[in-house]
């Protein structure tokens, strides 16, 4: 397999996910093929899911965490192959705000996406995971309302994610949308907050942007989109 690391891809839209388009249209194994690393979620919502190392992990709202099979299927997920060759540098005592603050006081990475990976040890860590749902679904903000949240000190393990720029907001969130999961595979979740004690932060932009539709999917072809709001609804929901 041919591996493009500058191409970053998704499969589903995140502002399609507002509405409660929550059933599974793509395999992890498809998805896979795409990349390496990622983040995204299961059907019906299912969870947190965290790709590190080529290795599709699920946190549940239950704390359990599941190395998933290729035949589960996902409605949103974005993946990247990872390059071992990308910026990095190390950062002692910041917080997840301090820590997107400074990459974008130090990088002209705004009207770009880029993917942010940070492994090392977290002086504090804060996730959450979403309930799965069953039909008829609720929408996205509903959801975010009865999410599990845990907490971790002193966790070693390693942080996923994406940076998108304002301007696509709808296919993605605006900003950091970052994932993480500990190196025991006994932790993870969509990442609420954190604060490094000392870690490795590497950076990785892409030049292409693959979007991926669910085409064969009639509840996805046939939805009809209301734009309006939806980016205030994606950032209540994934705060």
């Amino acid at each position: 397999m041919t591996k493009v690391l500058h191409t970053l891809y998704q499969h589903g839209t995140l502002g399609l996910l507002v509405p409660g388009l929550f059933e599974g249209t793509q395999t992890v194994g498809e998805l896979l093929q795409h990349g390496d690393t990622g983040i995204g979620t299961a059907t019906g919502l299912d969870g947190e899911m965290v790709i590190v190392d080529g290795q599709p992990y699920l946190v549940r709202s239950d704390g359990s965490v599941n190395l998933l099979t290729h035949d589960v299927k996902v409605p949103f997920a974005t993946v990247h192959f990872n390059d071992d060759q990308a910026e990095s540098f190390m950062v002692e005592n910041l917080t997840m705000e301090a820590l997107g603050q400074k990459i974008l006081a130090e990088h002209a990475y705004e009207n770009v996406f880029f993917a942010v990976k940070v492994k090392g040890q977290f002086a504090q860590m804060h996730t959450r995971a979403v309930e799965g749902q069953k039909r008829p679904y609720p929408t996205l903000v509903e959801v975010a309302e009865k999410q599990a949240l845990f907490d971790a000190e002193n966790s070693r393990g390693t942080v996923v994610g994406y940076f998108a720029p304002e301007m696509f907001a709808g296919m993605a969130a605006p900003g950091y949308h970052l994932h993480y999961l500990d190196d025991t595979r006994q932790m993870g979740g969509h990442i609420l907050d954190f604060k490094i004690a000392q870690a490795q932060v590497s950076l990785q932009v892409f030049e292409n942007v693959i979007q991926h539709f669910p085409v064969n999917n009639q509840e996805f072809m046939n939805h009809k989109a209301d734009v309006g709001g939806v980016n205030d609804q994606i950032q209540k929901a994934e705060k």
